[in-house]
C-alpha cells in the first residue's frame, strides 16, 4: 500500500494534534462520576413526589443546570494548566452543541409522551432513568469514538459525511418524528415480556393475573433510550468534530443532557414556536461534518467555531421570533 495512503488510513496523529491532549488521572473520572451522581441523586430526590413542574419551576431548574455546565467549564480552565483554555474552549464547543443538537430531542420526546399517553405527572421520573441510561451509552459511545479517530483518520472523513447527510435530514424535519420510534420500542420490549396497558401508579412492573408485566412506564424508558441511540449518532460525531479529548468531550455531553429533563418540561409545548429551529441545528450538523471532513487539511480555530455556532442559534431564534410577530400581526388584522 503506498506511503500516502497508509498514512491517511492509518494515521490521524496530525489531527489529534490541532486539539488539546490533557493528561487526565483517573481522579478526574473519579471526581466527574461523583458529581454526576450526586446531581442525580439530589434531583431524584427533589422530584420524589412526582409532581407536575410549574412553568416558573421547569425555568430555575433549567437555570441551575445551565449554572453547573457552566460553572464545570471553570473547573476545566483551572484544572488543567497550560492547556486549560484550549481544554476550555473545547468543553464549551461541545457543551454548545450538545445542548443545542438535544433541544430536537425534547421535542421528540413530547410526541412519544403524547402517543403513548404517559401524564404528565410520571414523565419526571420516565426521564430521569432514561437520561441515567444514556449517560452510560453516551461514554460508550464516545469511548469507542474516539478510539477509532485515534486509529484510523479515514473515520474522520466518514463521520464528517455522515453528519452532513444528518444535518440535511434535521432540515427537512417531519411532524410525527418520534410516532414510529415509539410503535417500534414497545414491539421489541414485548418480545421479551407482556405489556400492561394500564399504568400501576409510578411502577414500572406490576403483576396480572400471576404474570409479571411491565407497565407503559417502562416501556417508554425503552423508547428514550432507544431514540438516545439515534440522537447518538448525530451529537457524539459532533462533538468528536471539536474535541478528540474522551474527558472532555464526555463531560461536555454529561452537563448537556443531565438539565434536559428541566428544559423538556419547559420547551416540550413550545415547538411550534421556533419555526426555524430545525434549519439552525441542521446548519450546524452540517458546518461541523464539513469541518471534521477537511480537518485531515485544515484545522478551523475551536474559538471560531463555537462563534459560528452560536451565531447560527442566534439566528434560528431571532428569524423565529420575526416569523412569530409577522403570523400575529396577520392574525390581528385579520
Amino acid at each position: 500500500m503506498p506511503a500516502a495512503v497508509t498514512s491517511f488510513v492509518f494515521a490521524a496523529e496530525s489531527e489529534r494534534d490541532n486539539f488539546v491532549d490533557l493528561d487526565v488521572s483517573v481522579n478526574w473520572w473519579i471526581g466527574l462520576a461523583v458529581v454526576i451522581s450526586l446531581m442525580l441523586a439530589a434531583d431524584l430526590y427533589r422530584h420524589r413526589d412526582n409532581h407536575e413542574p410549574s412553568p416558573r419551576e421547569a425555568t430555575m431548574e433549567t437555570l441551575v443546570w445551565i449554572g453547573f455546565g457552566l460553572a464545570f467549564s471553570i473547573v476545566v480552565l483551572l484544572g488543567f494548566g497550560d492547556d486549560g483554555g484550549a481544554a476550555f474552549g473545547e468543553y464549551i464547543s461541545g457543551y454548545l452543541i450538545e445542548k443545542s443538537l438535544s433541544i430536537d430531542n425534547v421535542f421528540v420526546w413530547s410526541i412519544l409522551f403524547s402517543t403513548m399517553k404517559i401524564p404528565l405527572k410520571y414523565q419526571h421520573r420516565v426521564l430521569f432513568w432514561g437520561i441515567f441510561g444514556a449517560l452510560v451509552l453516551r461514554l460508550v459511545f464516545i469511548l469507542i469514538g474516539s478510539e477509532l479517530i485515534k486509529r484510523f483518520a479515514f473515520v474522520l472523513v466518514f463521520f464528517g459525511l455522515f453528519l452532513i447527510w444528518s444535518g440535511l435530514k434535521i432540515i427537512r424535519h417531519r411532524e410525527d418524528e418520534g410516532e414510529n420510534t415509539s410503535t417500534a420500542g414497545l414491539g421489541t420490549l414485548k418480545r421479551f415480556m407482556p405489556v400492561s396497558e394500564e399504568l400501576d401508579g409510578q411502577k414500572f412492573f406490576t403483576v396480572i393475573d400471576g404474570v409479571k408485566h411491565a407497565t407503559p412506564l417502562f416501556a417508554a424508558v425503552i423508547v428514550i433510550e432507544l431514540t438516545d441511540v439515534v440522537f447518538a449518532f448525530d451529537s457524539v460525531p459532533a462533538v468528536l468534530a471539536v474535541s478528540n479529548e474522551p474527558f472532555i468531550v464526555f463531560a461536555s455531553n454529561a452537563f448537556a443532557i443531565l438539565g434536559l429533563r428541566a428544559m423538556y418540561f419547559l420547551l416540550a409545548n413550545a415547538r411550534e414556536r421556533f419555526h426555524y429551529l430545525s434549519h439552525g441545528l441542521g446548519g450546524i450538523l452540517i458546518f461541523v461534518g464539513i469541518k471534521m471532513t477537511v480537518s485531515r487539511w485544515y484545522h478551523l480555530n475551536t474559538f471560531v467555531s463555537l462563534g459560528i455556532i452560536v451565531a447560527m442559534l442566534i439566528a434560528a431564534v431571532v428569524f423565529s421570533e420575526m416569523k412569530n410577530r409577522k403570523i400575529a400581526a396577520e392574525e390581528v388584522s385579520a
